[in-house]
Parts: C-alpha cells; sequence; structure tokens
C-alpha cells in the first residue's frame, strides 16, 4: 500500500464466520489460482486469504498494509469456486472483505478524487461517456495515437504508457442511441427479451451490441432495449464499493421489469455474473429483494441464451480456425461452459480447437490490468503460449474486457490474431455473402 494512504482503526462488516467456516483448508484450489501459480506464495492463494480473513474476523489481526496488499492481488477470477470441494463462496467473501476495507481505509486525495469521478460518476453518466468516447475518437482517428506509438512518447509516461495497448478504440456511432429502441425478430416471433448494454460498451463495444441485437433478431426474439437502464455495478462491487453498486442495482430493476421478458441478455459475462447475483445485493432492501430476486433469475448470457433454443442454422461458412478462452465470471462465476463451444462448433466452416487451461484467467479481471499491471501481464504471457499452442487465427471469448486483454496480448506474444466474441462469429456467419 502507498505510504500515502492511512487505514483508521474500527470494525466494520465483513466476510461472514458462516461462509469463512465452509474451507477445510485442503488447497484443492491453490493450482487454480493464477496468483498462487505465480508466486508460489500461500498468502497469495485463495487458502491463504480465506485464513488471513478468519483472523481478521476474529480481531487477531488488524486490516493493515499486508492485508490488503494480499486481497487485492486477488483478480476475483473465482476459479477456486470450480476447484472447491466444499462449496466455499469465494467470490462472496472476496467482495464483502473488499467492501470492508474501503470503510476503514484512507486514500490519497488524488487516489479519491479519480476514484470518485471514475466509478461514481463517469461510469453512471451516457453525458460523459459519450464526451470521453468523443475525445478517444478524436485522439485516435486524428493520427495522434499512431504517432505517440510510434515516436516512443507514450515511453515517457512510466506506467501510464505501458497500460496504452489496453486502451480500446472508441466506436463511432456509439450504442447510446439505440437506447429506448425495440428491434423486431426476423421471421415469426418466438422470444421477447431485454438486452442491457452496459456502460463503457455503449463507445468501445458498440458494434459488438450491434452484433448481438442482430443475432438476437435471427433467432426470432423482438429486441427491447430499455430506457433508463445504465451500468450494473460489476466493477463497483469488485472494488468493494457495494451501497454504489446496489443503487446501480436498484436503477436497473426499476427500468427493467423481468414479468415483461422472456429474459434479460448481457454479451459480457463480468456483467452478467453480477446481474445474477442482484438478490445477493439487495438481500436486506425489502422494497426490492423479491423484485431482485425475478431479476437474478431473469438473466442470461447470450451465449446461455442462445444455446438453450433452436438455434437458427441458416449460416454461411466461416473460414478459419478458432480457439475459445473462457471468461472467468461465464465459467466460474455463472458455470456456462459448453455454451459457447457448443455456439461456435455450429458456425458451419468454424474448425475449433480446445485451448489448454482455457478456464485460467487471462488477467483481465475488471479494472485489475490497470492496478496490478505487473502481474496480469505475467498471468498474460502465459495465456498466450497456451493460445499460440492451438494455431487458431481466433481468440473467441464473451467477455469485452477479456477482448481488450487478449487482444493486447495477440499483439505483443501472437502472431496479430483476431480476438472476437462468440456473438460476433455468429453474426458474421448469418451475414455472409454467398
Amino acid at each position: 500500500m502507498a505510504g500515502s494512504e492511512t487505514v483508521r482503526t474500527g470494525t466494520a462488516p465483513g466476510p461472514q464466520i458462516f461462509d469463512l467456516d465452509r474451507c477445510v483448508h485442503c488447497g484443492l484450489c491453490l493450482n487454480a489460482c493464477p496468483t498462487y501459480r505465480e508466486l508460489g506464495l500461500e498468502m497469495d492463494s485463495p487458502r491463504g486469504r480465506v485464513y488471513q480473513m478468519v483472523k481478521v474476523a476474529e480481531g487477531e489481526m488488524p486490516i493493515g498494509p499486508s492485508y490488503i496488499k494480499h486481497l487485492e492481488l486477488c483478480l476475483a477470477c473465482r476459479a477456486c469456486e470450480t476447484a472447491c470441494p466444499s462449496g466455499v463462496q469465494y467470490g462472496r467473501l472476496i467482495e464483502a472483505a473488499r467492501a470492508q476495507i474501503e470503510t476503514v481505509r484512507r486514500r490519497s486525495l488524488p487516489a479519491r478524487l479519480l476514484r470518485g469521478f471514475i466509478f461514481n460518476r463517469l461510469l453512471v453518466s451516457p453525458r460523459l461517456l459519450r464526451l470521453a468516447g468523443n475525445l478517444l475518437w478524436v485522439y485516435q482517428a486524428s493520427g495522434m495515437r499512431a504517432l505517440a506509438e510510434s515516436t516512443g512518447l507514450l515511453k515517457s509516461f512510466g506506467r501510464l504508457g505501458r497500460l496504452a495497448p489496453l486502451t480500446p478504440e472508441a466506436e463511432r456511432p456509439f450504442f447510446f442511441d439505440q437506447i429506448g429502441k425495440t428491434f423486431p425478430a426476423e421471421g415469426k416471433r418466438r422470444y421477447r427479451v431485454a438486452f442491457l448494454a452496459g456502460c463503457i460498451a455503449n463507445v468501445c463495444f458498440a458494434r459488438l451490441n450491434e452484433a448481438t441485437v442482430r443475432v438476437l433478431q435471427k433467432n426470432g426474439c423482438d429486441v427491447v432495449i430499455p430506457a433508463g437502464q445504465g451500468c450494473c455495478g460489476a466493477l463497483h462491487v469488485h472494488s468493494g464499493m457495494r451501497e454504489e453498486a446496489r443503487r446501480l442495482a436498484r436503477r436497473n430493476i426499476d427500468a427493467i421489469p423481468a414479468a415483461d421478458f422472456d429474459a434479460i441478455i448481457t454479451n459480457a459475462a463480468g456483467c452478467g455474473s453480477t446481474l445474477k447475483e442482484y438478490h445477493e445485493l439487495l438481500a436486506d432492501d425489502s422494497a426490492y429483494a423479491a423484485r431482485a430476486a425475478a431479476f437474478s433469475r431473469a438473466v442470461r448470457d447470450v451465449t446461455e441464451f442462445l444455446a438453450s433454443i433452436e438455434l437458427n442454422r441458416d449460416m454461411r461458412p466461416v473460414r478459419a480456425t478458432v480457439t475459445y478462452q473462457d471468461s472467468c465470471h461465464l465459467a466460474h462465476g455463472q458455470r456456462v461452459r459448453l455454451a459457447p463451444r457448443r455456439l461456435l462448433q455450429a458456425v458451419p466452416g468454424l474448425e475449433f480447437r480446445q485451448m489448454p487451461l482455457s478456464d485460467l484467467c487471462c488477467g483481465s479481471a475488471g479494472i485489475y490490468n490497470v492496478v496490478q499491471s505487473d502481474m496480469a501481464a505475467a498471468i498474460l504471457a502465459k495465456k498466450m503460449e497456451s493460445i499460440n499452442g492451438t494455431g487458431a487465427d481466433i481468440i473467441a471469448t464473451a467477455n469485452p474486457g477479456c477482448m481488450l486483454q487478449l487482444r493486447a496480448g495477440a499483439a505483443l506474444y501472437g502472431q496479430g490474431r483476431r480476438v472476437a466474441h462468440v456473438v460476433e462469429l455468429l453474426d458474421e456467419a448469418y451475414r455472409r455473402e454467398p
């Protein structure tokens, strides 16, 4: 922890003892943990972090710099949940621990201002996101970005310059203009679904959102993009800002009555995991608990939904080889693994090649690759070794954050392979000319 930070004394709610007691300290989670695989340190393993949480809960260990450091280094990828034979809900534990840390931690003034602007202003304001997107577009389209990269100017900005490869493209026209609209099914209507467009995705993954709508239309869906929706709160939850996440959850529940739709669709695995846990986030809110439970039951990842219905097979061939990287919050958080693979295998001409360790995190993890860039880079380097071994032309995944990380990896360690969302490949097959 930086020297400009302090930790206030006092107590605050944190992980519950009955959740912590599920861990029997067997160690079967260790090999599934990216940070333990990288460092080999017990305190940077799920078992070690649970041990530290227990000591804090029992009052035998303070919430100090060491504790914060080890918990911040966790990607919250939840691979340990898949490996755990005792059903430890590690995602719940790490989120509660980080929320507890935030109640006693005193960040520096610049850190508080930056954090407040990003989480409480930028992510929740379409107007600010649009403004930021236009500025980013000018930077990229004017050639300033290419000039800065070619001259090595970015290197003079130190760590900020090293993060430049992770900068997403601003995709104009932005998707904000589609919010509030309904897109009718092609052919016979079979389903009526709501689509959650996200926050940053409206600027940097506008084409992915459009492809998602088209693929759903091709499969007999009236696609409603409800007005009033916004950021799902996933980044807030992962960063310990639970009250802010609750406010965003209430807004989305108000905007999207679950009973009006056959499913609530998201194309972002990280968002979907949080959306499916709104019932836990608002369990103590008497006014929203029941509605949150209904909302969570209705949420489906787009790959999960498409694999559960009779898929429209009227596709043109896509002549390429593809491998699939499991998005952590889809594979481990939502336990959706087969659906994306089935969809890829349904595309004619597309040869699927299984990736070794495909469910090991790529290092994206929300904003982890920004705040823990060294560890994220080390994890990404090993991920690219697995990808390169497949010889695939395309790296498919199911989460925008993973796409950014894998694109950086393909540029640094690969052969410039294309990175695509599963639904983008379906859209290409549906739209391909004879």
